[in-house]
This record gives C-alpha cells, structure tokens and sequence, in this order.
C-alpha cells in the first residue's frame, strides 16, 4: 500500500472523528436542553395537579365527607375535569391507575393490555420518580407520575414519544447531514495534499533501493530536499555507517532484558501471595507501582458469623475447623469469582475490597452481587451443617464504597498487601448494624449513589434496595443513609419495599403522618416485618412529641 494511501486512511478517520464529535456534542447539548425543558414542564404540571388533588381531598376532610362515596367520587370527577383542563394538545394523555393497575381515571379512552399493565406497575413500584417510558394502549410514550394516596392512585402525565423527541429527533436529522457534507469535503482536500507531500518521499524511496538491491554500504542516498524527507535521506546514510555500533547495542540489551526476567519473576513471587496470577498479569506494564501506596477508590465488604462463640462451644475442635474451612472455601471463592480480593480472615470474619491493584467500572456492582451471592452460598452450607448434626451459621455483611490507602504495609519481614482509612471502619461498623436491623446485608449510601450512576448495573443484576435508616455510628457524628438489598424480589416484596422507601421520604420531611401510613401498608402486605414496624413506632412517638428543628433523622449508635 502508497504511503499517500496509509495517510488518508490515518488522516481521514482522524478528522472524519473530530467532526463527528463537534457535532455529536452540538447535538447532544440541543438535545438535552430541549428534553430538559420538556421534562420540567411535564413535572411542572404533574406538581400542579398533585396539589390539586391535595386541595380536593383536603376540602373532604375539612368538611367530614371522607366517610362518602359519593363526595369521594365527587372530588375524583374534579381532578378529572382539572387533568382535562391543562392538556394543550391531543398527544398528551393524562390517566390514574390503581394499585391493581386498572385504569381508574383517562383524559381519553384507553385501554390496556395484560402486558403493558405489568410493565408500568413494575416502573411504578420502583418508585424510580422522574420521567420514564411505557407502552400504553399500544404507543411508546414517556411519563412523570405521582402516588396520590388517598385515592390509591398512582396518576401518569403522559406524551407520546414521537412528539415528545420530535424536535431532537429534528436536530439529529439536520447533523447528519452537516457531518456528511463535511466529511466529503475532508476527503477531497486530504486526497490533494497527501499527493503533494508524498511526492519527495518517492524519491528517497527510488535511492534506497539502488543501495538494496546492489548490497554496496559506501552508497549514499542523494539530499535533495531542505525539509523532513532531506532529513530522513541523511539519517539513512548515517545508519549504515552505524550497524555495528547497533550490533553491539543489541548485545547490550539482550543482556539488560535477562536482568528485566528475573526482576520479573521476583516481583512475580512477591505478589502472588496477596492477589491473583491474572490481576498480575493486567498490571505488570508498571510493576514497580505495585510497592508504593496509594489512595483509590475501592468497594470494601465486611463478613462475620453470628454468635460464633456459642456455635465453637457446641462442637469438637476438629469439628469446628472442619466447618469453617468449608464456610471459609465458599465465600472466599465466591469473592474471587467476582474479582475481589480477599484482604484477611478476622477471626472467624473475612474483610474483602473491590477496585485495586485493577479496577473494574462494576466494582460496586460486584461487590454487592459477592454480598447477596454469600448469603445464599450459606443456606446450602447450613443444609450440610442440619444434615451432619451441626449448628448452622448465620452471618452479616457490611459494603462500604469511598476514598482509601491501599498498598504494602508493614516491616521488611512481614507486609500485607491491604487498605487502610476511615472509609474501611464504615465497612465494619456497618456489618455490625446488621443486629440492629435484623438483617443479613447491609450498603452504605456511598455504595448507594456508585450504582446509581450506572442504572443499567442495577437491572443487569436484579438488584432492589431499602431505606433503612440514617445512622452516625459510634465515634461518628456524620449520618449515613443505610440500605438493605435484595435480587430478584418477588412481587409482595418488591410492592412493600417501594411502599417503605416512599414512607421514608416523608419521614424526613417529619411528615410522619403519611410515613406511618406506608409504614402499615408494608406490614400489611409483611406481616411482622421489622423494620416497618420499628419505623411506625418511631413515627407515632415523634407524632405525639415531634422533634427539635434540627432533627434531620439520624439515629446516633452509642454500641459498635
């Protein structure tokens, strides 16, 4: 291939990508500025008829008629006429659904498919807020919604999709055409110029080739230019000149390489006693790095096993041993499987972090899967154990994500490859919060907000989560939110987590009136479920003796 050949398809695709990302950002910024204001107005009205209803039902309670069907319904026709009033054109619908998914209210006629209900009761009860998508009476289109509790209607402000990115999808249209226009002409000019610039080198070209094919050293390339190919004629004839004094440095390098192998296979021994062969493998370009410290963001798991003391008190030495080295065997391969490191075994615990020497994009992700993946590895071990006569294990985990140290620490005769700060204590402490909350798991907000920069981790891995609480654990007086989480809830559940989660925003906002409301909905569809029923008692304490000012929901821990 002509080296003119090699420069436009070097050169082309560096300018045809130039221009496509000059008007990708031009067309995404468009874009986002005409969906940003499309989606406040849609939120806009939905805030307004929100409140419209609130002014309703408000007007029934004022007045006693919330025991009246007929002023119940009465109040529904008015948000009706309302939602019919500030549609501005045929596209939109405005609709209320109710817990089943049935159409309880329509701007319009429309009906729905099994399969389209299922689809947006399941956005509903995520509870996600903002703008989401669904098919509705068989069209794409986008909406924003609110739970009106008092009808038991969750109401849906909805355009169709075409219209509602008809004026992106125009700006696109116009871009393409824009890019394409210039990349012709990037073509044509880099065609031109390559064909002037080449034309030296051919000469230089057609000189060394006289030198090959006659084998003759003292023959010379002729300088003729004053420019890059003149200098690239004289540095070839220097070369020849110089092909022993390269023999020598081949030599020389030869030998530095051997030393380079085994100052490998040194660091090689070194660090496959704290990480796997394939992670050492991906960072060996610079190994030396692996010896210093430094800060880096990692997802650190806490495991331990419930009242361990009492469990070794009821079995033989050797029988214990025998366990924890099955339970240690499971979770330790489990936490490798998803490309953590297990750090070391605190007693009969296991401290673990995701993110160093390699880090992945899904480390958060992966570390929660470990965390869930070890609760269910434990309930085919405690099969085992009832099987052998033994006592079962029960566990707690704690997940952490932040700012750490990791590196070498130690003495020059003993060092652990480990992470050290206040980020990794959060992790323990939150492990031990688990007998508070009589869970299994628990994350952290900081584990919270790494997944949901990155929505799609969070459906790849079924993944659903619990407000719990907000806690400043002993020596700290910063509150963090905690979660419990769960994959693949089953439908009672995830409808009950959405429902606690929505309670949770009004108890923050020391509405605790309607958080007390959800609080009950949960237990009644989890009938003895701990933590709504420890949440609704707080919310009736709080009710009869509201709290100061500054309360902003943190519960301070005075117990590790």
């Amino acid at each position: 291939m002509k080296i003119r050949s090699k420069i436009i398809l070097v050169v082309l695709p560096l300018l045809i990508t130039a221009l496509c990302l000059a008007q990708g950002a031009s067309y995404y910024s468009a874009r986002r500025g005409i969906t940003r204001i499309a989606q406040e107005f849609m939120s806009f009205k939905a805030s307004e008829l929100e409140k419209y209803a609130e002014g309703q039902w408000n007007l029934l309670v004022e007045h006693e008629f919330t025991a009246r069907p007929e002023m119940i319904e009465a109040a529904k026709y008015a948000v009706q006429l309302y939602a019919l009033s500030i549609i501005l054109n045929d596209t939109e619908l405005i609709l209320a659904l109710d817990d089943e998914g049935n159409v309880a209210m329509s701007s319009a006629p429309l009906s729905l498919g099994d399969h389209e209900r299922d689809q947006v009761m399941e956005i509903l009860w995520e509870g996600e807020g903002g703008i989401n998508q669904a098919v509705l009476g068989g069209e794409s289109r986008v909406f924003s919604s609110f739970y009106f509790v008092p009808f038991r209607w969750y109401i849906l402000l909805t355009e169709e999709q075409s219209a509602y990115y008809e004026a992106a999808d125009r700006i696109r249209f116009q871009t393409l055409v824009a890019l394409a226009a210039s990349s012709l002409a990037a073509g044509i000019l880099l065609i031109i110029f390559s064909q002037y610039l080449t034309k030296p080198l051919a000469k230089v070209v057609e000189g060394m080739n006289k030198i090959r094919s006659g084998a003759d050293l003292s023959s010379r390339v002729d300088v003729e230019y004053q420019d890059e190919t003149g200098r690239l004629a004289a540095t070839f004839n220097v070369m020849i000149g110089e092909l022993d004094h390269a023999y020598a440095q081949i030599k020389r390098y030869a030998f530095e390489a051997v030393l380079a192998g085994r100052r490998e296979q040194r660091i090689r021994g070194i660090f496959q006693k704290y990480v796997p062969k394939d992670l050492i493998d991906r960072f060996f370009a610079a190994p030396d790095s692996m010896l210093v410290g430094e800060n880096r963001e990692l997802a650190v798991l806490f495991s331990d096993i419930r009242s361990f003391t009492s469990i070794s008190e009821k079995m033989a030495p050797d029988e214990l041993v025998s366990s924890l080295n099955r339970y240690f065997s499971g979770q330790v391969d489990i936490i490798m499987n998803r490309q953590g490191i297990v750090d070391k075994y605190i007693g009969d615990g296991i401290m673990a972090f995701w993110g160093a020497p390699v880090s992945h994009d899904d480390d958060a992700l992966q570390s929660v899967l470990a965390g869930l993946d070890m609760i269910e590895s434990v309930k085919t071990f405690n099969e085992q154990q009832r099987r052998a006569g033994k006592p079962e294990f029960k566990m707690g985990i704690g997940i952490n994500y932040g700012t750490v140290t990791v590196g070498n620490i130690g003495s020059e005769r003993k060092m652990d490859y480990t992470v050290i700060g206040d980020m990794v204590n959060l992790a323990s402490r939150m492990e031990g919060l688990n007998k508070n909350y009589q869970t299994e798991i628990l994350i952290s907000d900081a584990i919270y907000d790494a997944l949901g920069k990155n929505p799609e981790q969070i459906k790849q891995g079924a993944l659903s989560f619990r407000l719990l609480d907000t806690v400043a654990v002993k020596g700290k007086m910063q509150g963090v939110r905690v979660y419990s989480t769960g994959r693949s809830l089953e439908e009672e559940k995830r409808k009950a987590w959405a429902y606690h989660n929505r309670g949770m925003d009004f108890y923050y906002q020391k509405d605790f009136a309607k958080a007390a409301r959800h609080f009950s909905e949960v237990l009644s569809l989890l009938p003895g479920d701990f933590q709504a029923a420890a949440l609704l008692e707080r919310c009736k304490v709080y009710m009869s003796a509201p709290p100061p000012s500054s309360w902003d929901g943190t519960e301070v821990m005075e117990t590790k």
